[in-house]
């Protein structure tokens, strides 16, 4: 049911955002975009996350809704357009994959050296307490 309950998350918010953000991105220009940020995504990730149709267990990758997002954004074109609309998004989606890429291996670099230092100011304050 959980995994139900997010693909209702995501395809709720990637039809509204491929529906309405660039009619008033379009009629209002870059206004338009942070207006319809403000109108859509923050109502969108309030469902999705406070409410919970979308869960992120502590324990696992952290998805957000732009994946759906684009998944939505992608199939959508796929569809209305033709398998040339995905031919012309694979650069973009081979430098999403390079950054989500680049991305994972910076967090894992600074996870494992702040445990390492959490580790060794853990090992300081044994020592501290030891020589008093």
């Amino acid at each position: 049911m959980r995994f139900f309950r997010g693909v209702i998350g995501y395809c709720i918010a990637g039809m509204i955002v491929m529906s309405v953000w660039g009619a008033i991105a379009g009629k209002y220009g870059i206004l338009g975009g942070v207006i319809a940020a403000f109108l859509i995504i923050g109502p969108m990730w309030f469902m999705n996350h406070y409410v919970g149709l979308i869960e992120n267990p502590s324990d696992a990758s952290f998805v957000d809704m732009a994946l759906g997002i684009a998944i939505a954004g992608t199939t959508r074109d796929f569809f209305l357009v033709g398998s040339s609309s995905l031919v012309e998004a694979l650069p973009t989606l081979s430098l999403v994959i390079v950054g989500a890429t680049l991305g994972g291996v910076c967090a894992a670099l600074i996870e494992k050296d702040m445990a390492k230092k959490s580790s060794m100011s853990a090992q300081e304050l044994v020592g501290d307490k030891k020589s008093a």
